[in-house]
């Protein structure tokens, strides 16, 4: 089975975070590349070993990315 997931990517320092917002897991790496194939290493990894239950648990199954314009100052 293939599940479609999100990933937030964003920089910190000298790496790169990537987040899955759907079962709060994230991971790193060096380049955008790099960050997001270890998310996707982590979240396989978590698929092998949660229990159905635990993935129930976890998973947000609605997950919305957009952007908002606000005023500052």
């Amino acid at each position: 089975m293939v599940r479609q997931l999100t990933a937030i990517i964003e920089r910190e320092d000298d790496m790169y975070v990537a987040l899955c917002p759907e079962l709060d897991i994230a991971s790193q790496g060096y380049t955008v590349t790099e960050a997001r194939d270890n998310l996707k290493e982590a979240l396989e990894l978590f698929f092998e070993v949660a229990s159905d239950a635990e993935v129930k648990e976890r998973l947000h199954s609605e997950v919305y990315v957009t952007q908002v314009e606000v005023a500052v100052g």
